[in-house]
C-alpha cells in the first residue's frame, strides 16, 4: 500500500469514528468545546498536506491520539466509563486493580498527548527547521511541555468565560486542586518517554549519532547577535 493510500485509510477511519461519536454526546456544548482545537488542527493538516505529509509512523500516532480524544469528548473526560467496560469484560474493577480513586481517563490522555505527539513534532523539526542532534530531541519535549501549559490556560479561560456546569465539565478537575499541574507533568512525562525511546533507537542504529550530537553543540556563528545586530539592521535600513 502506498503512503497516500495509508493516510487516506486513517482519514476514513477517523471520520467514521468522529461522526459516530458526534451522535448524541453526553454534553453537546462540551463536545463542541472539546473539538474546537481538533477542527483547527485537521484544517491546518489539510491545508499543508501537499507541502508536508507526515510519515506513516507519525500519522498513526496522531490518529491514535485523536481517537482517544474523541472518546473523551463524547462522554466528557471525567465520565468515560472505562472502568465499567473493564468490569464487563473481566468481572473486576480496573480502578481497584491499579489503586485509582477517580476517573483517570483525562490523565491517560494527557500522558498520551506527550507520548504520541512528541515524535510527529520531532519529524516537523527535522524536516522543516532542519535541527539535528540534541536539539532534535529537546525541542519537541520543550514544545510539548509549553503547549500543555498553554492548553491548561485555555481550559481556565474557557471555564471562566462559560462558567457554570459547562465550565466545570470542560475543566474536569474532579475536585483536585492540583489537576492542571498533574496534567502538565503527565504530558511532559509522556514526551520524555517518547524522546527517550527515540534516542535509544537512534543510538542503536545511527552510526554518526555521537558526532551529530557533538556537532549540534558547536557554535555556528562566533559573532554576537544582540544589540549590535539590531543597530546594524537599523543603519542598513537608513542607508537603503
Amino acid at each position: 500500500m502506498g503512503h497516500r493510500g495509508y493516510l487516506t485509510i486513517l482519514g476514513v477511519l477517523f471520520t467514521i469514528l468522529f461522526v459516530t461519536l458526534a451522535i448524541h454526546p453526553v454534553d453537546r456544548a462540551g463536545w463542541m468545546l472539546e473539538n474546537a482545537l481538533v477542527g483547527g488542527f485537521l484544517l491546518a493538516a489539510l491545508l499543508i498536506h501537499r507541502h508536508f505529509a507526515f510519515s506513516r509512523l507519525s500519522a498513526t500516532l496522531i490518529f491514535v491520539f485523536l481517537c482517544l480524544h474523541e472518546v473523551g469528548s463524547h462522554y466528557t473526560y471525567s465520565l468515560v466509563p472505562y472502568d465499567a467496560w473493564f468490569t464487563a469484560v473481566t468481572g473486576g474493577s480496573f480502578n481497584e486493580l491499579v489503586g485509582w480513586e477517580r476517573n483517570n481517563y483525562d490523565r491517560v490522555v494527557h500522558f498520551s498527548y506527550g507520548l504520541l505527539l512528541a515524535y510527529p513534532l520531532r519529524e516537523m523539526f527535522l524536516r522543516v527547521v532542519d535541527v539535528r542532534g540534541f536539539w532534535g530531541y529537546f525541542l519537541p519535549l520543550d514544545v510539548m511541555m509549553s503547549t500543555s501549559m498553554l492548553y491548561e490556560l485555555v481550559e481556565w479561560a474557557a471555564a471562566a468565560a462559560f462558567g457554570g456546569e459547562l465550565g466545570m465539565a470542560y475543566l474536569g478537575t474532579q475536585g483536585d486542586v492540583w489537576d492542571a499541574h498533574k496534567d502538565m507533568a503527565l504530558a511532559s512525562a509522556g514526551a520524555l518517554v517518547a524522546m527517550g525511546i527515540t534516542v535509544a533507537v537512534n543510538l542503536a542504529l545511527q552510526r554518526d549519532f555521537a558526532s551529530e550530537w557533538a556537532e549540534s553543540f558547536r557554535v555556528k556563528n562566533n559573532q554576537p547577535v544582540g544589540e549590535a545586530a539590531f543597530i546594524g539592521l537599523w543603519r542598513r535600513r537608513r542607508t537603503d
